[in-house]
């Protein structure tokens, strides 16, 4: 039975929640084709045909795809889905593909299941209840299974191919919504869910000019991405882009390192999955401790000058 991968991208690169979806893909068994829908995205669907695992790439040209919105994009894959007889369609779970998935299972009339974190056979699978601090086994007997899966739990699928590139024509444009703005930060450092190494701050730094002055030289040091826990968006001491948690982003670096984070079970949620964990705060009793591979009970305003020296040795 064939699945359809939906491929989340900007018209000029594929976003790489995709390939981990793929990965999730290929265990349900079958050809994976991984749909490219866009503006000028034909550089994509060249990336996308180099996924290792993806047997075809069907590509959609239209001006209303070019800026992924859900309702055309669910309108479209349904007519696919009808037209190819996909069995499954699978998104990575990131803020746009929990956007566009319901929308899809809604116009098929079957139950989206969210947040895959391990695919057993089809139509049985584990997803996280209650903050990630329970596994739960989903059973679904829907004629086509419709599922976000947790990039943190698969692989990233590496290169192969080239598959086939196959056009589609586009469907209809709805007209329901339109984006009249985008607001793009750019930085140098990795993005926080991409990246193998990952800095946050909590509240514990007590003010943004805090975070700036003690975190952001030592994730210069180290190559890092810059994160944080909800107090400290909430707080203001940075974007919510850099929140990191349940209501955040879900992230697994190989190096997480917490400062002044208590360890609130939803944001526990967004990084416990990482290899390795370092915490630094003054509270020995600090929740974060439980899941730390390595965790130093000291002020942070001391403990990470230090670190920093150590590190310029």
């Amino acid at each position: 039975m064939k699945t359809l991968v939906i491929a989340e991208h900007d018209n000029s690169r594929l976003a790489g929640v995709t390939r981990h979806a793929v990965t999730a893909a290929a265990q349900l068994g079958g050809e994976v084709e991984l749909l490219v829908a866009g503006d000028g995205c034909g550089a994509v669907a060249g990336e996308a045909a180099k996924v290792a695992g993806v047997s075809r790439v069907i590509q959609v040209e239209a001006a209303f795809y070019r800026d992924q919105l859900a309702e055309n994009l669910a309108a479209l894959v349904v007519s696919l889905v009808q037209l190819k007889l996909y069995g499954n369609v699978l998104v990575g779970s990131s803020a746009w593909g929990r956007n566009v998935t319901p929308r899809i299972a809604a116009l098929l009339d079957v139950a989206q299941v969210s947040d895959v974190v391990k695919i057993s056979r089809r139509g049985s699978y584990q997803r996280p209840i209650y903050a990630g601090n329970v596994l739960v086994g989903v059973e679904s007997d829907d004629p086509v299974q419709v599922l976000t899966v947790r990039p943190t739990a698969f692989d990233s699928a590496g290169e192969g191919g080239p598959a086939p590139i196959e056009s589609a024509a586009a469907g209809a444009d709805l007209g329901l919504s339109q984006v009249l703005r985008r607001e793009i930060s750019r930085s140098e450092r990795p993005e926080l869910g991409a990246a193998k190494i990952v800095v946050s701050g909590g509240r514990g730094l007590g003010s943004g000019d805090n975070y700036q002055q003690v975190l952001t030289p030592l994730a210069d040091r180290l190559g890092a991405a810059l994160g944080a826990s909800r107090a400290a968006v909430d707080a203001g001491y940075v974007p919510n882009d850099y929140q990191v948690g349940q209501t955040g982003k879900i992230v697994a670096p190989g190096l997480y390192v917490a400062v002044g984070i208590s360890g609130a079970i939803q944001h526990l949620a967004g990084m416990k999955d990482s290899k390795v964990i370092v915490a630094i705060n003054k509270d020995e009793e600090a929740p974060i401790f439980q899941v730390a591979d390595y965790g130093l009970v000291a002020d942070l305003f001391t403990a990470v000058p230090e670190l920093m020296a150590e590190l310029s040795k």
